[in-house]
């Protein structure tokens, strides 16, 4: 499959679970889309007819607890940022999410499901180039104590996070990856949501976290700053390509990093998207490594 070549979904495949906040069972399938289309949400089970919205970041209307997008009527679809970190992951650049409820399904609390679900649809190459965003100048942001920066960098895309919580079990950690399907797979795509028993009680009374559970919350050793990368990794997808970038972040959230693609589109000076095609032109030297990085075996 020729890197430079944008990619689908060879067939559907469907998971089933609940929503974390909402507690109620969904379904959600993915499908092939056209080129060009990017990630489209298809909202099912709505009175009149069914809703789509585009996984941009200008459609995230909220970020308190999940990546929630929707239009001007309202929500559509809430908890977005791991099925979108699957895709992206795993070197998806077109695909339909049809979705019967207001959220998708925590699963286990990581991307496994949704992986497994690419793995079953299979992936398809098709004739239009892949368009990427080079970044070419530092956007930083800081929201309270979180701060991030999408930087130039050279080789693909790479990802270090540190968090820090007060919580002893928690305390502490940073890790980092260059961003491949074989290495998402492997280091991110199982890490689990996780949270604090402190907080439940505020969360159920506020009306969020009705589906968690021990089987889809519980995390051990690093899997806590894994996770937060794997949620970056579905966050930042929602700038429309496949980033050139190196992000770095300090407790960040999904508010942060869509803070961080606005302030990235609104200077268009800092980035340029590019595409190569192996057919008419090699990338240059220093981008060769970098987007060699998306080829599918």
């Amino acid at each position: 499959m020729k890197f430079s070549r944008q990619t689908t979904l060879r067939a559907q495949a469907t998971v089933a679970g609940v929503g974390v906040h909402s507690g109620l069972p969904v379904t959600l399938t993915l499908g092939p889309a056209s080129v060009d289309a990017g990630f489209v949400f298809v909202r099912t089970g709505l009175e009149g007819c069914d809703r789509e919205v585009l996984a941009t970041a200008e459609q995230v209307i909220a970020t308190e607890f999940a990546t929630v997008l929707g239009d001007r009527s309202g929500p559509l679809v809430s908890t977005a940022e791991h099925v979108l970190a699957a895709l992206r992951g795993m070197g998806v650049d077109n695909a339909t999410i049809e979705i019967d409820g207001p959220e998708v399904p925590i699963m286990d609390g990581s991307a496994a499901a949704f992986i497994a679900a690419i793995d079953q649809a299979g992936i398809v190459s098709q004739p239009a180039q892949r368009r990427f965003i080079q970044v070419l100048k530092p956007i930083s942001a800081k929201v309270g104590d979180s701060f991030g920066e999408i930087r130039p960098y050279a080789n693909g895309f790479r990802v270090d996070i540190e968090i820090d919580f007060t919580n002893p079990v928690i305390g502490q950690q940073s890790y980092g990856f260059d961003l491949s399907p074989e290495r998402f797979r492997r280091e991110v795509g199982r890490a689990r949501t996780f949270g604090l028993m402190g907080d439940v009680a505020r969360l159920w009374s506020a009306g969020y976290a009705l589906g968690a559970s021990f089987e889809n919350t519980v995390v051990f050793d690093d899997e806590f700053v894994r996770h937060k990368i794997l949620d970056a990794i579905g966050d930042l997808y929602l700038v429309g390509y496949p980033l050139l970038a190196s992000y770095v972040a300090h407790k960040s959230g999904h508010g942060l990093n869509n803070l961080l693609l606005r302030e990235l589109l609104a200077h268009p000076e800092s980035y340029e998207i590019v595409s190569f095609d192996s057919a008419t032109s090699a990338p240059p030297s220093y981008l060769r490594q970098a987007v060699q990085e998306w080829v599918l075996s």
